[in-house]
């Protein structure tokens, strides 16, 4: 049964369960350190890695090249703790769509999109979203808390290990990752930065950090502290071509308008080892953002940003008051896009059958902001109930 209501005090403390270290999310640094307090050398925190990210094991007493005294302590002052999976959706086009109970009783959801010889995993950083942008159904979810690395790196585990038991760093079936569901993951920035790292280990899940897309709405200071920190692809949700119409659809635009957000992608760039564009997601939608005008003014604004523009359709949820763009509309709007010379193109949606679409995910929050009241309060009267 699905949480309504929170009591924080359900929640168990990130790094422990009942006690025991939980191992899950830690990085490689952390897990030396952890071994050597148990007087155990270095390539332990290696062989871990190995059992738990290649071959998905989590029981201990599996771990065959360890001496059975260390896994039975390890069984003692440690644990690994996955998320627990609520439901599980397959769609028609392979995409899958994972629902995963977090501590406290919410739920968060996970969508592996596959593309030929590509799979990339869509993971959430948050339980709802702290930003309210008008044209996402996990917005109007409200917002409950951030998750843990250990949240965030499982729906990975349990994703590449859906697949069977097979050793991962031979045949992977994720190959990308994109923050890009539930939440804004720089508003949630130490553990959305630690389970990228850890994604990245060859230890790991050996992402490439080419492959990997942290997606947000605009957090400009948390942008410049990521170009210190790390060097993976950047996306921004950006939907608007003027302030006065993202004002509207993004909210946080109003603190960081769309030319200091767009300074702070070309100061990300600057930082980067290599050349790289910066992926601009634009919404599509029916009368709202999708005219010829507003393809001009948005080839115009981002003419001296190295980008490519990936035009989503609108994907409709109920008393969104929103609606998807005709197919031409939508071509016109990336031709005119092509022809000032940007990359632009088209999504195709993917698990929509099974609402794994952009935009649809919504999980099971138990909100703190009454964010969904008052939503559902607008909608009512505004259709006269």
């Amino acid at each position: 049964m699905i949480a309504t209501s929170l009591d924080s005090q359900d929640i168990p403390e990130p790094s422990s369960v009942a006690g025991k270290l939980n191992l899950l999310g830690l990085s490689r640094e952390a897990l030396v350190d952890f071994f050597a307090e148990m007087g155990e050398k270095p390539f332990r925190a290696q062989q871990l890695m190995k059992w738990l990210y290649h071959r998905g094991v989590s029981d201990f007493e599996q771990m065959t090249d360890m001496s059975k005294a260390l896994r039975t302590k390890l069984a003692q002052v440690a644990c690994i703790i996955v998320p627990e999976i609520v439901v599980q959706n397959y769609s028609t086009d392979g995409t899958r769509k994972w629902v995963m109970r977090m501590p406290g009783g919410s739920s968060i959801e996970t969508v592996y999109i596959p593309d030929g010889g590509r799979g990339t995993l869509c993971v959430s950083s948050q339980i709802g979203c702290a930003v309210d942008c008008s044209f996402c159904s996990t917005g109007k979810q409200g917002f409950n808390r951030n998750l843990t690395a250990a949240e965030i790196i499982g729906q990975m585990w349990i994703a590449a290990h859906s697949f069977g038991s097979r050793d991962v760093s031979s045949e992977r079936y994720v190959t990308n990752v994109v923050f890009m569901g539930m939440g804004e993951p720089l508003l949630n920035y130490g553990p959305v930065l630690n389970a990228s790292k850890l994604m990245m280990d060859d230890l790991g899940f050996g992402i490439g950090k080419r492959r990997l897309t942290i997606s947000t709405s605009g957090v400009v200071p948390a942008i410049d502290q990521l170009g210190d920190d790390t060097d993976v692809s950047l996306a921004i949700s950006l939907h608007a071509p003027t302030d006065e119409l993202r004002d509207v659809l993004v909210p946080l635009n109003r603190k960081y308008p769309i030319a200091v957000l767009l300074a702070a992608c070309q100061r990300y760039l600057d930082k980067l080892p290599d050349k790289r564009k910066i992926t601009i997601e634009y919404t599509l939608m029916k009368d709202v953002n999708d005219s010829p005008e507003q393809a001009a003014q948005l080839a115009a604004v981002l003419a001296d940003l190295p980008v490519k523009i990936n035009l989503i359709p609108f994907n409709p949820f109920p008393n969104s008051g929103y609606e998807r763009p005709s197919r031409n509309a939508a071509m016109r709007f990336s031709k005119i896009l092509q022809e000032a010379g940007h990359i632009a193109t088209i999504r195709t949606t993917r698990g929509d059958d099974i609402d794994a679409a952009c935009g649809q995910l919504v999980g099971q929050v138990a909100d703190r902001t009454r964010r969904q009241e008052r939503w559902k309060q607008q909608h009512d009267q505004a259709a006269g109930l």
